[in-house]
């Protein structure tokens, strides 16, 4: 009973707003497709009580805050850029359907983005890795590419929990799906938190019509990420984004 009541109170400490983003919000999953038993979904007792035990969670009150689903099948890339930065307060232009200063999946896109990987192609063919880190390179953050092949496991799971243990900084994943036992192809989104005692990361997946939340492996993630995307014949893998 103690035991439920400290974890209770750990859920209360965040701020209200991440709450109610989370109960009402952009991360219910109905209708979604079924997770696969190696996965956890994070709307379970399971999946919270990880969340709950997560010394690796510095990030996943923003995230929730500023969480959305992509608008677009092959936006992931675009929702995971406005989630992040929104996330870290960079100054954006007013979004009219909001009627406040916020990105959003249209606004985000401007003159220099659209030299590097127009919008027009993005809604039909996505984004890779490093068109990813190129778009958020024309923002007032500092960016880090970091492809799949170029971590070992170790290195992987130590540089995304240090990045979750900490304020002002965030990381997004490029993965295969199929890889952790999902469909179909490659796809994008932020990690919000890490849970040692599981060895699982939780993926706030943006297409939420799709897939709830979940918490995978650390040792299946990086395998996702070092896998080829066959349009650059590179591999995936993850940016990370701060100030």
């Amino acid at each position: 009973m103690k035991k439920t009541i400290q974890r209770a109170a750990k859920w209360l400490s965040f701020p209200a707003i991440a709450l109610v983003s989370f109960s009402v919000g952009s991360f219910l999953n109905a209708g979604t497709l079924p997770v696969d038993e190696s996965l956890v979904d994070f709307h379970t007792v399971e999946g919270r009580d990880l969340l709950f035990t997560s010394n690796a969670k510095e990030d996943y009150s923003l995230l929730s805050q500023y969480f959305v689903t992509q608008i677009n099948s092959a936006y992931c890339g675009v929702a995971s850029m406005a989630i992040v930065l929104n996330s870290l307060g960079i100054d954006a232009s007013i979004a009219p359907e909001l009627q406040k200063k916020r990105f959003t999946q249209t606004n985000i896109f401007t003159e220099q983005t659209e030299e590097i990987h127009p919008a027009d192609k993005i809604r039909w063919q996505g984004m890779t890795l490093s068109q990813l880190g190129q778009l958020l390179s024309t923002y007032p953050v500092d960016v880090d590419v970091i492809h799949g092949d170029e971590l070992s496991l170790p290195e992987f799971r130590e540089l995304l929990r240090q990045n979750l243990s900490e304020p002002n900084n965030f990381v997004l994943v490029n993965y295969l799906r199929s890889a952790i036992n999902q469909k179909t192809g490659g796809h994008i989104s932020p990690i919000a938190a890490y849970n040692e005692t599981g060895d699982r990361f939780l993926i706030l997946d943006v297409s939420t019509y799709k897939y709830p939340p979940v918490w995978v492996s650390a040792s299946d993630l990086w395998e996702a990420t070092n896998t080829i995307d066959s349009s650059v014949n590179q591999s995936r893998g993850i940016v990370t984004v701060e100030l």
